[in-house]
């Protein structure tokens, strides 16, 4: 660590929200020219953290100090102003608006009081270059980019504003793989440059690539700070936990699940996107898809839980061609379907409303009697859920947004496990939470198949592909390249089949793809 005076410094900040002691006497000190790194389990403070340094939030105690004096941001724009610029994981895009006036929603470049749009879309192509997605164009509506393509554009946004201190809060966790490669690189420049950079990621591998100096926070508390490097993954793991670590994945049953399949889908497909896809899935089976982002898994979940029109194909319940036409349609008994989706501030929750009516929400049916809920039977029901997935919240009617990323996860998982699905698809549902969170999804998922569940589950994580599932299901352009089977289910036969150049013959477990 150097010992030159550091560009920022929090010292002694604690934020209470009610009861709840989000940071207590927290302290962290940030020099210029490196990358530092700021690791926890979701709720152990790390986004109030962010937020008093971009003032979003005000500290209850304790002082900041940028360059040596004592400062105190009122709200963003003071602190943009300072030079301080925040990537949250929860986009600030406006969907209706070009790339071009998102980037410069802020501070557009003007020529007699209009915007200059030759000139905005020039520095627009400037800055998506210097972002490394020179491939999107600047006039794109954002709501036509996939959710990959948009963080590039957020993070094209926040380097416009020519920050001194950039803050990633897992800016990565929805980027494909060759986008994470660019950012690194993009990263790796600035720090060249002399730009402090705070980095959020639950991804050890990142931050194992890119950090200096790393802080570990836990409750509301930083438990140390070290050079990255010095410490082992176990010992930083079990630091952020505050207990022993042990292994991630649960073990997976001895004998692959036999018996009649209970989802089929045959010759499936739709526009240009899914190409002639067949696959079965028996109960007690988690079957995985693979592939590089973007290549029609998202897609394939969504056809099966009845949200695109104009499929060709057919999907079999225990046998038996049905129509799914809507998500309602896919969650009656008869079906038993439930999707957790990739964006769960957009697509999986209510934000401002309450823990109880997230969870209630997905299964109102089943809780009410003539029209009415039946009160008793929904407290029970909610107290079951909190219980099962180990919720932690203050309270069933605390507003479902003050929760930490990995506790809002598991309210959409349990909003639809309220349902009693047996068939469960999940679209990347572990993307940007802890690793102690995780471990508590991987062992949920596997005890929902003991109980006869299937599963599909959609991961750009290869170990957790390799480490959940009895089968992997490999997508290339629309159409399924290969099936792992059990032991072949590696990290070079995932890459390899990812890119399409794995050998058809000569490897145990690796089969064509399959068709029905």
């Amino acid at each position: 660590m150097t010992d030159a005076v550091p560009l920022f410094r929090m010292e002694g900040i604690s934020k209470r929200y009610g009861g709840v002691s989000a940071l207590e006497s927290a302290s962290l000190t940030i020099q210029a020219g490196r990358i530092h790194a700021i690791l926890g389990e979701n709720g152990a403070g790390k986004s109030t953290l962010i937020k008093i340094m971009s003032g979003v939030v005000q500290p209850d105690e304790g002082k900041l100090q940028f360059e040596g004096r004592d400062v105190r941001f009122p709200g963003p724009a003071a602190a943009k102003q300072a030079g301080i610029v925040c990537i949250f994981q929860e986009l600030s895009l406006v969907p209706d608006l070009s790339v071009a006036d998102n980037i410069f929603l802020a501070d557009a470049p003007n020529r007699l009081g209009l915007i200059d749009r030759r000139k905005q879309r020039r520095l627009a192509e400037e800055w998506l270059a210097r972002a490394g997605a020179e491939d999107i164009h600047p006039l794109a509506p954002v709501k036509d980019l996939p959710l990959s393509r948009r963080q590039m554009v957020e993070i094209a946004k926040a380097l416009a504003a020519r920050p001194r201190i950039l803050i990633l809060d897992e800016a990565t966790s929805a980027l494909t793989a060759a986008d994470v490669t660019k950012i690194v690189d993009v990263l790796k420049r600035l720090r060249s440059e002399g730009l402090a950079l705070l980095y959020i990621s639950h991804r050890m591998q990142e931050i194992e690539e890119l950090a200096d100096d790393c802080t570990v926070f836990r409750n509301g508390r930083n438990i140390a700070t070290f050079q990255a490097g010095t410490k082992s993954h176990n010992e930083v793991i079990e630091m952020m936990i505050g207990r022993e670590y042990s292994h991630v994945f649960p073990p997976k049953p001895p004998q692959a699940p036999a018996g009649a399949p209970l989802l089929e889908v045959r010759h499936l497909s739709w526009t240009d996107r899914l190409k002639d896809i067949s696959l079965s899935v028996r109960p007690g089976e988690v079957v995985g898809l693979g592939g590089l982002d973007g290549q029609g898994q998202r897609e394939l979940l969504l056809a099966m839980f009845g949200v695109l029109r104009g499929l060709s194909g057919e999907i079999l319940i225990e046998g038996k061609p049905v129509s799914i036409g809507s998500p309602s349609a896919a969650k009656q008994p008869e079906i038993g379907m439930a999707l957790i989706p990739e964006d769960r501030k957009t697509e999986g929750l209510m934000l401002p409303m309450s823990v109880r009516d997230n969870l209630s929400f997905a299964s109102l049916n089943r809780i009410s009697r003539g029209g009415l809920i039946d009160q008793a039977a929904e407290r029970q029901a909610i107290a079951d859920m909190v219980k099962l997935l180990a919720i932690k919240t203050a309270g069933v009617d605390l507003p479902v947004g003050a929760l930490s990323g990995g506790n809002q996860q598991k309210v959409v998982i349990a909003k639809w496990l309220m349902n009693s699905p047996r068939i469960i698809l999940l679209n990347d549902p572990t993307r940007g939470i802890d690793v102690g969170t995780k471990q508590e999804i991987y062992q949920l998922l596997r005890d929902l198949a003991a109980k006869g569940a299937a599963i599909v589950l959609y991961s750009t994580d290869y170990d957790e592909l390799i480490g959940c599932c009895d089968r992997v299901l490999v997508l290339y352009e629309g159409a399924v390249r290969r099936e792992l089977v059990g032991d072949a289910i590696t990290e070079s036969a995932l890459i390899g089949s990812a890119l399409n150049i794995t050998s058809e013959t000569g490897e145990a477990g690796v089969k064509p793809a399959v068709t029905a």
